[in-house]
């Protein structure tokens, strides 16, 4: 099949007006002029398939209210579908072990072991490539070894090692934690304080467990080869200790000085699409734009909205210093390398044809989603797109 009369973003230009053959679920060739017999797209963008390395979305879909339960079959491919239509090809569903869940309950170690082994369960029903990202409370001891358990099985692909007890990270400011929590739940500011009280007493732990249980973790990624990310850094000697550990990732850095010394150290730091779309944190943290201004941004995640993913790359591509290639590359090749994809993340021959479709007027909006050559998504708006593939199936 070739798409013609495409924009190809490559990792170091755009052709204005190509083609692009897939075949087998690669690309096959790629040309600098649209064909005579390809399916013609009118100018639409094609870009690498979109890379989400951090996506909360599965565990909403598995509780969309709280205390309502759905099972497995009917949440992933609800997530399957919305993920393929915002062009995203490969997904890293981030499910938490928390130390504040009662048993059973969402981000108790049971809760969301079963949750890791059920999704991948089900992954080969899926439109998308889906894996695992593991988030796991550093304060939480007992829940290494069950982490150790289902990384030695194969069950996780990703790990990211986070603290979220008030008063450091992402909530380092308590007294703006304390009026965001009083403000959500409707408390009164003492409810609110005393809760937050209560969260950072059960948080706290001493010095040598939490460095034991990040040796663990550093030692069970290594020995299995799986990547390894740290969350939250805020301060340099912690992003200098997660670099020591063996991060590659420093996830949404919350300061400048934080995302300063991951680079330095060679990290690739990745921060949420929603926040570079809005062009500042939900949260009052580091704004993914102003990083990005810096040459300290190389990832953007969902985070929890796939559909920002698009929106934050055009906006950005206004002032990478290599426009677009430079924005997608956010996306796509630079999340590939983090996490060891070497058969994706880039529009290049012989690489998996992940590709998203993209048309650009009157918005950005992604049109149609190939996954390893399978058109997984299509609006209808190239309807011989969908008819080739319907006959390539045959």
């Amino acid at each position: 099949m070739w798409l013609s009369d495409v924009s190809l973003v490559l990792p170091d230009r755009v052709i204005p007006r190509g083609a692009l053959a897939i075949e087998n679920g690669v690309i096959a060739e790629i040309r600098d002029q649209p064909v005579a017999d390809g399916i013609a797209c009118h100018g639409a963008l094609v870009m690498p398939g979109f890379i989400d390395m951090h996506g909360d979305m599965i565990e909403v879909e598995l509780e969309p209210r709280p205390g309502v339960d759905f099972p497995m079959e009917v949440a992933l491919p609800h997530l399957d579908t919305r993920l393929a239509a915002a062009g995203v090809t490969t997904a890293y569903a981030s499910v938490s072990f928390s130390r504040g869940a009662a048993f059973g309950e969402r981000r108790s170690f049971e809760h969301t072991s079963g949750t890791i082994r059920d999704l991948h369960a089900l992954r080969d029903t899926c439109s998308i490539d889906h894996r695992i990202h593991a988030r796991f409370d550093i304060t939480f001891d007992n829940a290494v070894e069950v982490l150790a358990d289902l990384i030695r099985d194969g069950q996780v692909d990703l790990v990211s090692v986070m603290d979220h007890t008030p008063g450091q990270g992402q909530y380092r400011d308590v007294e703006r934690y304390i009026r965001n929590i009083a403000k959500n739940e409707g408390l009164s500011e003492v409810d609110a304080r005393q809760r937050v009280t209560t969260r950072i007493a059960q948080g706290s732990r001493p010095q040598e467990v939490i460095l034991a249980n990040l040796q663990a973790v550093s030692d069970l990624c290594r020995q299995n080869g799986v990547a390894l990310a740290s969350h939250d850094d805020d301060t340099r000697d912690k992003t200098n200790l997660m670099a020591d550990i063996g991060a590659v990732i420093s996830e949404f850095p919350v300061t400048f000085e934080a995302a300063e010394v991951a680079t330095s150290r060679g990290m690739l730091t990745a921060m949420g699409a929603p926040n570079a779309m809005r062009g500042k944190s939900y949260s009052g943290n580091l704004s993914a734009r102003e990083a990005h201004a810096k040459g300290l941004l190389h990832i953007l995640a969902a985070d929890y909205h796939p559909a920002a993913m698009l929106a934050a790359v055009m906006a950005l591509s206004e002032t990478d210093p290599k426009g677009l290639a430079g924005a997608v590359a956010l996306i796509s090749s630079n999340p590939a390398r983090a996490l060891g994809l070497t058969d994706r993340g880039q529009i290049a021959v012989g690489l998996r044809a992940d590709i998203a479709v993209v048309q650009r007027q009157p918005f950005a909006r992604v049109i149609a989603t190939f996954c390893a050559g399978r058109l997984v998504h299509t609006t209808g708006q190239l309807p011989q797109v969908q008819q080739a593939a319907v006959a390539a199936a045959k």
